[in-house]
């Protein structure tokens, strides 16, 4: 699921009044737990996720079990794991294998229930993956009933072993009471799975030090955090990296560099840095002036339900000929997002 990025009101391009663009959009701005769903990223039960599955300890023999499921070969994974528990009924690692298999049905018919059962073996073996998704599980009320209460202690001790997509779930549910003392627990756990380089934990902990929730206020903090985040590939953390690059807060301004990243994230299909890199192409600032650019990345955002009227204003001068272009430009990017 492509993430929306979290844009700040405040955060403006200083251009003087003739001219001036704006990097603000009302519409965009959120706070962490604002217009976005819990645990949306990442979940040891998402497809393609292998959080739930974990490689070996280091020094141990290779897991015949564990690979194939990395590589694909569900089936062998299966196989594998089963044999491994026929061996010994403890092996928590191929029970939570088990349980990752029947929750996103890859190479078994899918079966949330089985999955659950598997994961509660496991987790009576003090395996944190299995009690992570079984907190999830809990909250969504998936393959056992709903009880958030047991989906938060759920999370609380797969953070305390180690989990850093339990530590990063459970900040999204202290996030959102709005009580300081849960913003400041909620950054800690942040913090976790920020350190084990869980990208969006690493961009919510640049919010929260943007902000002063929970944390101090500092823009640098933020912009080191939102800079990890872009690295680690979270498209929210690469836009709000670009916004403080443009506008030197927390960092040095460099609008060229602010260029790169939002046209990076625009190719990938974020709707506010298509809108922002057409802005600076319509604009001329960090990267060359081009209006068939800015046509088409405008269009490219507006198909994704983000209007602007100051950019339908600034590209209007096209040509017949610039006018196909952009739309055919802008049509190819809505197309491929």
């Amino acid at each position: 699921m492509t993430r929306i990025a979290l844009a700040f009101v405040a955060l403006l391009l200083g251009q003087g009044a003739a001219g001036a663009v704006s990097l603000a959009d009302p519409k965009a701005t959120a706070t962490p737990t604002e217009k976005k769903p819990m645990r949306e990223l990442p979940s040891p039960y998402t497809p393609n996720f292998g959080g739930g599955a974990l490689p070996p300890a280091s020094g141990q023999p290779p897991d015949t079990a564990y690979g194939a499921y990395q590589r694909g070969q569900y089936v062998t994974a299966f196989r594998e794991a089963t044999k491994r528990i026929e061996a010994n009924p403890k092996d928590a690692a191929a029970m939570t294998l088990l349980g990752e298999l029947y929750n996103q049905g890859l190479g078994v018919p899918q079966n949330p229930v089985k999955a659950a059962d598997w994961y509660k073996l496991a987790a009576a073996q003090n395996d944190p993956a299995a009690m992570s998704s079984l907190g999830l599980m809990a909250l969504d009320g998936r393959g056992v009933p709903r009880d958030p209460k047991a989906g938060r202690r759920w999370l609380e001790q797969a953070a305390a072993l180690g989990s850093p997509t339990a530590s990063y779930n459970l900040g999204l549910i202290l996030i959102g009471t709005g009580t300081p003392a849960d913003e400041a627990e909620a950054a800690k756990q942040f913090r976790k799975a920020a350190d084990a380089e869980v990208g969006p934990a690493q961009h919510d902990l640049g919010v929260l030090y943007l902000q002063g929730r929970g944390v101090p206020k500092d823009p640098t903090q933020a912009a080191s955090w939102f800079r990890r985040a872009a690295d680690n590939g979270d498209l929210a953390g690469e836009v709000e990296f670009a916004i403080l690059l443009f506008n030197g807060t927390g960092v040095p301004k460099d609008e060229h560099a602010a260029a790169r990243y939002f046209l990076h994230a625009a190719k990938r299909g974020n709707a506010i840095a298509q809108n922002r890199i057409a802005r600076l192409y319509a604009s001329g600032r960090g990267i060359s002036k081009n209006l068939v650019e800015a046509a088409a990345w405008n269009l490219a955002a507006a198909g994704q339900g983000l209007s602007d009227a100051w950019l339908d204003q600034a590209v209007t001068g096209l040509s017949k000929d610039e006018k196909v272009r952009a739309e055919r430009l802008g049509n190819e990017r809505a197309e491929a997002q």
